[in-house]
């Protein structure tokens, strides 16, 4: 059975001279980084004194899980015969907070819109997306329901 790792690096770059001597006192800004690819510069949720201008955890979640989708979805539709020729995912993923400040997803819906040739299979083509959950790597390694609302186009 492969086993695969994944090494990143992250780096607190949040400290405005103060440290932590309060949750006011530092930023929440970081680094993700992985050998031989671009730094993400990235922070907190804006809710959570973040940054807006950086990518945060929950965006980098969702974004997970649309990734994986995508991919899994682009390998099925090459071993089925559906030609794929456009794919554009708007994901959504709602987190909700109890009242100690704990949180969790509570859902994430895909939004797809798949564009295959004419001679492509639609139903198939959609079909396949209901595959997906089955072995997308992220998705099977989580809780929170995924929803997919699925848009095939045919072009031509």
């Amino acid at each position: 059975m492969p086993t695969h790792s994944y090494a990143l690096t992250i780096t607190w770059t949040g400290n405005t001279g103060e440290g932590t001597t309060s949750a006011r006192a530092y930023s929440r800004n970081h680094e993700v980084a992985a050998d031989g690819l671009p730094t993400i510069l990235s922070s907190a949720d804006p809710a959570f004194l973040g940054d807006a201008t950086r990518w945060n955890p929950e965006q980098f979640y969702v974004a997970a899980l649309s990734q994986c989708h995508m991919l899994w979805y682009l390998r099925f539709a090459a071993n089925a015969g559906i030609v794929v020729t456009a794919y554009e995912d708007r994901p959504t993923g709602v987190m909700t907070q109890d009242a100690s400040g704990a949180g969790q997803f509570e859902n994430v819906t895909l939004n797809p819109v798949v564009t295959i040739t004419a001679d492509s299979d639609p139903k198939l083509a959609e079909e396949l997306h209901h595959r997906v959950a089955d072995y997308c790597f992220i998705a099977r390694s989580v809780q929170t329901p995924i929803h997919h609302n699925v848009t095939i186009k045919s072009a031509g």
